[in-house]
């Protein structure tokens, strides 16, 4: 049920190191490339950083990998986001990105591999080291793997807000 997976998935912040299976990634990678985005344009460019030299950049400009052997680069192409023409300030592209990463972290969740939802990292750094084409911009890294042995969800994982402090009913 999905209630039970959305419960179930939490942030964790100490990997194993072992590889996540070829199988298991792809399905993680086909539940972002169908995930909706505005006006069907699908902005989203995931780089799967695997090898030890990608890896290797990754963490050199990026203190939150926790050692993990996969980690997902979601961005997007500025060149194919879409523009509100109401609000020049307002376009598709973290939102997009938004939309495609928690697809794949759900996905995982259901493939039983870990995953930590990661913006804490300086979008130029991460161009730079992985020399992304300059329309691409990065949005939010996904390390992907197995949690270490006795690692649990973070104290303010229960912590949710009530209902009546978050939805509003008009």
């Amino acid at each position: 049920m999905f209630s039970d997976l959305a419960k179930a998935r939490f942030s964790v912040r100490k990997f194993d190191g072992r590889r996540v299976p070829k199988k298991k990634l792809q399905k993680i990678l086909e539940a972002g490339r169908v995930a909706p985005t505005a006006k069907n344009n699908q902005p989203q460019k995931v780089y799967v950083l695997e090898s030890k030299e990608a890896i290797e950049k990754i963490n050199s400009v990026c203190s939150c990998i926790y050692g993990a052997s996969t980690v997902l680069v979601v961005c997007y192409d500025k060149n194919l986001i879409w523009h509100n023409s109401l609000d020049e300030k307002v376009n598709s592209g973290q939102i997009d990105t938004s939309i495609v990463l928690t697809h794949m972290m759900l996905a995982a969740q259901e493939e039983g591999v870990n995953s930590c939802w990661v913006c804490y990292f300086n979008p130029k750094e991460v161009s730079q080291a992985l020399n992304l084409p300059d329309n691409v911009v990065p949005v939010s890294l996904m390390p992907l793997g197995f949690a270490c042995e006795g690692v649990v969800p973070s104290p303010n994982h229960t912590s949710i807000r009530d209902a009546e402090e978050t939805i509003i009913r008009m």
